[in-house]
């Protein structure tokens, strides 16, 4: 037997078959039934068209590919230049500059600001839904910067130079003075490491100067996205009337002098590593104050709601796309001679997923609506619990969420080559930052302690399904009892936020008017005992059609 024979007889003992192809080439909207009910039933129904657009956009093999390459190409800090200047240069891989180009061309940090009007949140919140699941590390500034807007509005000089720059959709890097550019990004630096979420801890000193500016000291245990124009800081002015105030503190100075704020390093984070968080000094670095001297946290409250509500988006993104692989996973992998999405244990833990992405999705589009109605007091209570529940319950649940989609894949699952090994890795972030869950759970209980019409506004929502399902019924009391009950509140916060999530997630999927989600979701989260892993859903459910919902094909 010569070489060639011998090499011919073996050769195909690497055929690759049973293995799926990579997912791309699909529109991420037209596939995701959850996302279209709940855009055209919370006002956004004139954004279909445009979802449809964005959604092909968003599945194309090199948008793909641009999340990959951000993730493999962690950023890089140059504290100095090549002869020895100050520059604080954080270098990202340009598939990182590509994502923040499309994501502010799409104006999805500025849309309801700039443009307003009935369902402008909802809307944005879809494509920015759409937008995540290509990447989340990258999410971050556009965040902040969609989030600013409310809180640099409180100076109106600053706002006339600052917001036209910040709004409009185009997106620059380059490292210079913000009164040479044209497009302005903004980042937060709060986190002290004294304090983390207890911010009225912080050290950080601000003190008057003639001009009006403020100089700030002290050292930023977490400043994310520190290529952002200017950042809103909170520090403690030192005078009479002063206390915790807020801040824009920009990268440079108005005359074109780098302002003194000075990383020290980057984070090296287990997730969002394609985006840069990092350690800061301030040496005397010039800001202007946002807001009232000691009314730092009041300054920020609306920045914080917004921060915390695209937090669910995200979430509500990574679950999505994690229940997009596995499902279609289980469409293209046969083990024991059948595909696994006809295997009756593997229908349990898909249907399982996507009823959890449903209840996310829903909650997270009716806050959005909310949004859009702040000028209807009951809306704007409504969204007061809204973002801290639903911030708390949709951030919580992704990563076990991320972690049994990625199970559904085998051992491909947890390779960095396939997404599911980074929607892992980025679950737990958003359930970290913007306040963990006990801060949540204890905002929750704030709010309602401060403003008991929010808790009536929340229960007038819920009332609308009453009758629809005695389950449902059931679990709406079971809520009431336990907030009336006063004994050990604070000790059973977590409790009392799981209810408000779950009585108001299964609400919102009996007025979707889905049968078989609706019955699904209830039977799994609300007619249950005790605490149950993925794929233990009882007996009945329609599991076929709610997978279908899911199907990417």
């Amino acid at each position: 037997m010569d070489d060639t024979q011998f090499n011919a007889e073996y050769a195909d003992t690497h055929r690759v078959f049973n293995q799926p192809p990579a997912l791309s080439g699909h529109n991420l909207y037209a596939g995701d039934t959850a996302l279209g009910e709940a855009i055209a039933h919370n006002g956004g129904h004139w954004g279909e068209a445009e979802l449809q657009r964005y959604g092909e956009i968003c599945g194309r093999p090199e948008m793909i590919e641009r999340g990959f390459l951000a993730n493999e190409h962690k950023p890089q800090f140059d504290s100095h230049d090549r002869v020895g200047h100050r520059i604080d240069q954080v270098n990202y891989h340009p598939a990182y500059h590509q994502l923040m180009q499309l994501a502010f061309g799409e104006g999805l940090h500025s849309t309801p600001w700039s443009h307003p009007k009935p369902g402008a949140h909802v809307v944005r919140a879809a494509k920015y839904y759409l937008h995540s699941q290509l990447e989340a590390g990258h999410g971050c500034p556009v965040t902040m910067t969609f989030a600013s807007v409310p809180s640099i509005q409180q100076n109106p000089l600053l706002a006339t130079t600052w917001l036209p720059k910040i709004t409009t959709r185009s997106y620059d890097p380059s490292n210079r003075p913000y009164n040479e550019k044209s497009a302005l990004t903004i980042g937060m630096g709060m986190t002290e490491k004294q304090g983390g979420s207890d911010v009225r801890a912080n050290t950080t000193k601000a003190t008057l100067q003639r001009d009006g500016s403020y100089l700030l000291n002290g050292h930023k245990w977490f400043l994310s996205a520190p290529m952002c124009d200017a950042f809103l800081m909170l520090a403690q002015v030192e005078t009479a009337t002063g206390g915790l105030s807020c801040f824009l503190v920009p990268r440079w100075q108005p005359q074109g002098v780098k302002n003194p704020l000075q990383i020290q390093r980057l984070k090296n984070k287990a997730g969002n590593v394609s985006n840069a968080s990092c350690e800061v000094e301030l040496r005397g670095a010039m800001g202007w104050l946002i807001g009232k001297e000691g009314r730092g946290i009041n300054s920020i409250i609306e920045m914080v709601t917004t921060t915390r509500f695209d937090c669910m988006i995200g979430s509500s993104a990574g679950q999505r796309q994690a229940t997009l692989q596995a499902i279609y996973h289980g469409n293209h992998r046969s083990a024991f001679d059948r595909l696994l999405i006809q295997q009756p244990l593997m229908q349990n833990v898909l249907t399982d997923l996507q009823l959890e992405t449903e209840g996310s999705v829903a909650m997270t589009i009716r806050m959005a609506r909310a949004m859009d109605q702040t000028d209807d007091q009951q809306q704007k209570l409504l969204l007061r619990l809204g973002t801290a529940v639903g911030k708390y319950w949709i951030c919580k649940r992704t990563p076990h969420h991320a972690y049994e989609a990625m199970e559904c894949l085998g051992g491909n699952g947890i390779i960095e080559n396939f997404i599911t090994a980074r929607l892992y890795r980025d679950a737990p972030i958003n359930a970290i930052w913007e306040g963990s869950g006990n801060i949540q759970a204890l905002d929750v209980l704030r709010a309602i302690n401060k403003i008991p019409a929010a808790l009536s506004a929340w229960y007038a929502e819920l009332a609308l399904s009453k009758g629809a399902d005695k389950r449902y019924d059931q679990a709406v009391l079971q809520l009431k009892n336990a907030l009336s009950n006063s004994d050990q509140l604070e000790y059973r916060a977590r409790a009392i936020v799981d209810q408000l999530a779950l009585t108001m997630q299964a609400h919102l999927l009996i007025q979707g008017n889905n049968t078989a989600v609706a019955e699904g979701f209830i039977a799994a989260r609300l007619d249950t005992q005790g605490t149950k892993n993925t794929g233990s859903l009882p007996t009945g459910i329609d599991v076929a059609a709610i997978i279908e919902r899911g199907n990417p094909n």
